[in-house]
């Protein structure tokens, strides 16, 4: 990487800034379009879904384990369990999962 190293955090530094104040300074008001204030509910979901999958699946020895805890989990969640009792038993799913296949 050749260059000033200052020029660089610097631009970083205004477009990390300007993705944050140019939606407060151009949209002033409520934002009454129903699609789009639907689609910006769901954004922070869709962004930790779009970052922790590839984790759930990767970070395991066995990629069957954490697809299968990955599939427990959605199941707890969507019956109403909290985030405490669904991390649990995932983690309980990938050891007893990646344990039966450690012993054949």
């Amino acid at each position: 990487m050749r260059g000033n190293v200052y020029i660089y955090i610097a631009v970083m530094s205004l477009v990390s800034l300007a993705v944050r104040v140019l939606p407060l300074t151009l949209i002033r008001g409520q934002i009454e379009n129903r699609f789009v204030r639907s689609f910006l509910y769901y954004v922070p979901y869709v962004t930790l879904a779009v970052m922790t999958f590839p984790a759930i699946v990767e970070a395991t020895q066995v990629p069957l384990a954490g697809a299968l805890a990955l599939a427990v989990g959605i199941v707890l969640a969507f019956l109403g369990a909290g985030l405490f009792p669904v991390s649990v038993v995932c983690c309980l799913v990938v050891l007893i999962v990646e344990g039966l296949v450690s012993v054949l």
